[in-house]
């Protein structure tokens, strides 16, 4: 059976450096950093009281109240994201065939602050329940596509992926195999997470994954740098319309790059630790190169998943100079989560985006926040730091790692 073609014909991005896909492009080319002081609750008692936070934004510039106060926030900002990349993609829902279009979203937590408000508010009472009769629609993972292909009539697959922070990445893969075997002509897929919460950042402070740099947020963030002390937490959403190649030549689309494969692995080594010397990760890249057909050296840009936490950005790199060989000296390494803070479940999904902008504008963005070297990081590979740099790039990898082991692999081609 020939496999289908898949391109991308439509980005949408909500994040806490730019509210739009342009605005988040803008912000990762120069180098802006989205952490500050968390406005959302008190974080006097907090190990650590920053946060990517998103900007400016307003649900009900976008949603109306009514419909926006029956979503959590994961669910909101999915809305927003996928409307955007909809809106993008030029897709005219009045005559595409819904039941070839298909949702498949990720989300590595949900609905976590509706689940801890209606505890606290539980806690608070007199023991009798009197939970929202939206508290389960609310905070269940599978809500956002579910609420996406209500809106937009999608009748095609519908589910969300949970796979830690590699659950976007583990969407849109699913989405491209779908596609790929000739299921669906167009698929939304993409993730989104609103973990910055009471509950979020104490249960990420009690496990010491946190920045606890208060003093400096804004520097907190530091990928590679040998003086980093853990990931930042961000929030947002991004969006990619996948669609088959042909189907979108068909209606003139425009195609921002072709999604060659995916590659999935586990490390089968520990619940939150890394292996140290990269296993995992070095078999989902070299099992995304096989499923894309390419060689380590067609590879021009890999966006890591680099989150700035001691343990994962040396074995990363550990693992890229393995795969790549003498190779990964000629590579455009980065580090978007030096800007945006660390998505979680969506962080696969906006480094997808910022790897198929940097294609399409021939700029790799910068990973920022870098003065000290690690003398456990190979000083010859190219981590593009604290200064954007030109490159034309045909071929860019995102990686993806969550908890548990998950690994996931990307590979995007700019097309001639």
């Amino acid at each position: 059976m020939e496999l289908k073609r898949v391109v991308v014909t439509g980005l949408g991005a909500l994040t806490p450096i730019g509210n739009t896909k342009d605005e988040y492009w803008s912000g990762l080319i120069s180098g802006k950093s989205g952490a500050a002081p968390i406005t959302y609750f008190d974080t006097e008692k907090f190990k650590t009281n920053f946060a990517c936070e998103l900007k400016d934004f307003n649900v009900n510039d976008f949603i109306h109240r009514k419909e926006s106060r029956r979503m959590d926030r994961f669910t909101q900002y999915a809305m927003v994201a996928s409307d955007e990349a909809i809106a993008d993609s030029n897709l005219n829902l009045d005559t595409v065939n819904k039941l070839r279009v298909g949702v498949i979203w990720g989300a590595g937590i949900g609905g976590l602050e509706t689940f801890q408000n209606e505890m606290l508010n539980y806690a608070a009472g007199d023991g009798t329940p009197r939970f929202n009769p939206f508290f389960i629609p609310k905070m269940i993972a599978d809500i956002a596509p579910g609420n996406i292909s209500i809106k937009n009539g999608f009748m095609g697959p519908n589910y969300t992926t949970v796979s830690a922070c590699a659950s976007s990445a583990n969407a849109m893969i699913d989405a491209l195999n779908y596609i790929r075997l000739g299921h669906c002509d167009v698929i939304v897929t993409g993730g989104s997470e609103a973990a910055v919460t009471i509950a979020g950042m104490g249960g990420f402070n009690g496990m010491h994954a946190l920045s606890t740099r208060n003093e400096s947020p804004e520097t907190a963030s530091r990928p590679f740098d040998s003086t980093r002390d853990g990931f930042v937490l961000g929030e947002g959403a991004g969006a990619i319309i996948l669609e088959e190649y042909e189907h979108a030549k068909a209606r003139g689309a425009k195609i921002y790059a072709e999604v060659l494969g995916g590659g999935l692995s586990s490390d089968a080594y520990h619940m939150t630790a890394p292996h140290p010397e990269g296993i995992g990760v070095i078999a989902v890249m070299r099992n995304c190169l096989e499923n894309a057909g390419l060689k380590p050296e067609d590879v021009d840009h890999i966006n890591t998943h680099g989150t700035s936490t001691p343990l994962g950005d040396v074995a990363e790199l550990k693992a890229i100079k393995k795969v790549f060989g003498e190779h990964a000296k000629n590579i455009n390494i980065n580090s978007t989560k030096s800007m945006t803070g660390h998505l979680l479940g969506a962080a696969g999904a906006i480094e997808s985006i910022a790897v198929i902008l940097a294609m399409q504008h021939g700029i790799v963005p910068p990973t920022i926040n870098h003065t000290t070297v690690d003398e456990n990081i190979d000083g010859e590979l190219n981590l593009t730091l604290n200064s954007p740099q030109k490159r034309d790039i045909k071929v860019a990898m995102s990686n993806t790692f969550g908890f548990g082991g998950h690994n996931a692999c990307v590979l995007f081609k700019k097309l001639d």
